[in-house]
This record gives structure tokens, sequence and C-alpha cells, in this order.
């Protein structure tokens, strides 16, 4: 087999193959014997018909066909890997010539990662907020947690911001009742927002056994989107009354033992998160500096498959799950068809770049990846995912999703070598040494991430 590489732009590669016949020979062993096991001819066995019988038969182009279809895959990747190329997505193959007997010629194009020069990255400088953690900060943190230890108490009056009413809801669509429009003593804090727009103007004021009227749009359910007639009904108001800021509700709510210890607490818990995002806005501030850098041709193809991945998961899963269509999500963010386009393609093409990028950077850096460094990965992908480690691993796996999380870490190495050698500083001025915050913001992390869950 001889093979040549034409490149057509800096993303494209046209591969012209001349493979002597002899070395069809294999896969029309094949072909003889799939056809074989797939057709009958009377006087001979199945499985048995001479290839002469065959090409008498059935024609001598279908055997060729067939070995043809098996050889194309073989010698295409024998070509690649000749080239030492490494190509994106499926080639366009096209047969020049076949001469039975003689040879097999064709070509395949197909879109390949461009060729990128990594230029010095040292002098990378950027600049990230200061950390500062205010006594309001400290305040409206305690406040927070004083809320979830919020009790309540019936009261005779009519409601008020704040208060915890007890509800039955009605929603009518055209004047008829909805099969899931009925929902009896539900819980509602007014002011939160959480259920309907509308309802709070409709149940202030409203006393046990009171009922209104009012209209909105439905969030979710069978008429998602729809403008309905909502009848509620005020069955309960209870006043919601907050624990004494003192030492015996730190003892309540945390595992110290005076306020102010747990006031501490709070403060080094906001150190850490802002050290987080902090260091966060570091990686990401470097990581605009170094691909402006760096030249990155896109491939078109890549490109608009990506453009329909994002579209499709933000479309069928992201918004599927909160029963909001595309078009509805578009109207809150208050974005235009073409603003959400011109988005998702910038997106798009930032991640392209970024991968194409930071895979370069593994290879000139001759970054690794060990099992320990994938295990750390996967358990955080995992608990981000809302699965066991042990479900997500599994389907990993059975996915074959394993090169993937590698790609991920090595590509997160090769940022961190990047950011070790910036220089970053604050809005302030000083130096930030992000390797000294290593632990306290996986700390930060942790405690987030504990806080969404204990939220959700």
């Amino acid at each position: 087999m001889k093979s040549a590489v034409e490149t057509l732009n800096p993303t494209r590669v046209r591969l012209t193959v001349e493979v002597p016949f002899e070395e069809l020979k294999d896969s029309l062993d094949a072909a003889y014997k799939k056809i074989n096991q797939q057709v009958t001819v009377k006087g001979f066995r199945k499985g048995k018909i001479p290839a002469r019988v065959i090409d008498q038969r059935f024609g001598r182009g279908a055997v060729l066909e067939e070995a043809v279809n098996d050889a194309l895959p073989k010698f295409y990747t024998e070509a690649v890997n000749e080239a030492e190329l490494s190509v994106l997505g499926q080639p366009e193959v096209d047969i020049t010539e076949l001469k039975d007997g003689e040879t097999l010629n064709f070509t395949a194009e197909v879109d390949v990662r461009p060729a990128l020069e990594i230029p010095d990255y040292s002098g990378i400088e950027v600049e990230v907020d200061a950390i500062e953690v205010t006594d309001e900060d400290i305040e409206k943190s305690v406040e927070q947690l004083r809320e979830r230890f919020a009790s309540t108490s019936p009261v005779e009056r009519a409601a008020e911001d704040g208060d915890v009413v007890t509800i039955d809801l009605e929603a009518k669509v055209d004047g008829e009742v909805l099969e899931d429009g009925i929902a009896n003593g539900v819980s509602y804090t007014i002011g939160s927002g959480e259920l309907l727009d509308g309802i709070d103007d409709a149940v202030k004021g409203k006393s046990a056994g009171e009922e209104a009227t009012f209209t909105s749009e439905l969030k979710g359910g069978s008429a998602a989107g729809k403008e309905a007639e909502v009848t509620v009904k005020v069955t309960q108001v209870a006043a919601r009354e907050l624990p004494e800021l003192d030492d015996d509700f730190a003892q309540l709510a945390s595992e110290f033992d005076t306020l102010e210890e747990l006031k501490a607490d709070s403060r080094k818990r906001l150190t850490n998160m802002k050290q987080f995002d902090q260091a966060t806005q570091a990686q990401e501030r470097v990581l605009e500096k170094l691909l402006d850098l760096v030249e990155v041709p896109v491939p078109e193809k890549l490109l608009e498959d990506e453009v329909n991945t994002r579209k499709h998961n933000l479309e069928h899963h992201q918004l599927g799950q909160m029963g909001l269509t595309l078009d509805k999500y578009l109207e809150i963010q208050g974005k235009s068809a073409e603003e959400f386009e011109t988005e998702t393609r910038e997106a798009a093409v930032k991640g392209i770049k970024t991968q194409f990028v930071l895979d370069e950077l593994v290879k000139k850096e001759q970054l690794n990846v060990n099992q320990e460094e994938l295990t750390e990965h996967l358990m955080r992908r995992a608990a981000s995912s809302g699965m066991s480690p042990d479900q997500f691993a599994q389907a990993v796996v059975e996915g074959g999703q394993v090169p993937l999380l590698v790609g991920e870490v090595a590509r997160g190495k090769a940022l961190a070598v990047v950011v070790e050698a910036a220089t970053v500083k604050d809005t302030n001025g000083e130096v930030v040494n992000l390797d000294d915050e290593e632990e306290e913001t996986e700390a930060a992390e942790a405690s987030e991430t504990s806080e969404e869950t204990t939220e959700g």
C-alpha cells in the first residue's frame, strides 16, 4: 500500500491511497465466506459453494463490493497512522479506481487537529478579586443559618410577608380545571417566590378560610407555559419565629458552644470559599490570555457538531427537566434566537480552542495521569452528577468514557502548569500565591458542595 497526504487547509487533509490487489486477498476470502453463508445454490452444501460459482451466479462485482467495504477501514487507518495524523470525525471516502486483479485506489478527506505553536506563556499576568470578608458578610451568613432554624406557629390574623400559609390551589385553562391542576395542603412562605407569579399579592391580607383568584403562567405540568386562572384558598396562617442569636442557638445549629465560635467558623468558611472563587477566577483569566497567544483554526464540521450538541443538551436535558421550552427560556433570559445562536457558537469555538491548546500543552510538557488523579477526578464528577462513585464509574466504563476523563484530568494539569508560571495579582496589587491556597480551596469546594446539597 502507498499513501500520500495533501493539506487542503490547516484543519483538513486529503489522503490518496493505492492498494495492490494482492493485499485485498484476506478481504476477498472473507467476502466469499460471508456470501457463502447467506445464499443457497442447488447441488452445493451451504457454505461450500466454490468461488467461481458465486461469481457466475451473483456476479464478481458483488464480491468485490463486499471485499472493498471490508478492507477500506483497515487501509484508511494504516494511511492515517503512517502519516501520523490526528483525525477528527469520519472521513469522506471516494473510490477513484478499482481494477479487478490489479489495484484499488481511493481518496479520503478528513478533518485533522491543526498544528499549533505554543509560545512562551511565562509572561502572562492577570488580576483577580481581592479576598475580603466583612462583618456584614458574617452577619448575613449567620442570619441565613438562623432562617433555617425558624419555627412557625398558627396565628389568628391576615397573612403578611414572611408568614407561612397553608393553601389549596385550583388551576383552570380555558375554563377547564386541569387534571393535574389541583393541589391541597401546600405550605408556602410569602415572598419566597417558589410558586406561581402573582400568588404573593393574592394571599397577602387573607385570613384562614378566605380565597382569591388570579391569573398566572404555569411553570410546569401538563399546561406548562400557558396562562391559567388560579384560585387559592388560605386554610392556615402561621408566623415564623426566629431563634435568638445567642450561645444556645450556636449549640442548636452547629458543633460550637458559643456564638462567637460560630461566627469565627463562618468567617473561615467564607474566606475559604472566596479563595476558591479567586483560584477559579485566576484559572479562567489565565486561560483567556493563553488562548489569545495561540492562533487556533477551528474545523467547521467539528464546530457545527459541537454547536448542535450544546443546543440538544440544553433543550432536551437541562430545559426538559425544568419543564421549559427553548422559546420560553430565551424569553426568561431576555435573548433573541440570533443572540442565543451567536453565544452558543462563541462558547463552542472557545471550548474547541481550549481543548486543542491544552492537549498540545499536555504533549509539550509530557504530562501523564496516574490512577490516584483519575480516581479523585471521577469522585468529583460523580458528586456533581448526583451519582455514587461506583455508579458513575460503572457508567463511565460501560460508555467507553474513560479516555475522556483521562483527557479532562490531563488538560486540568496542563492549565495548572500555565497558571503556576503566570503572575496573578489581586485588585490590591498583592501577588496571589495559589499554591498556598490549594488545601483551602479544596475545603471551600467541599463546603460549597455540602451547602448546595443541604439547600437542595
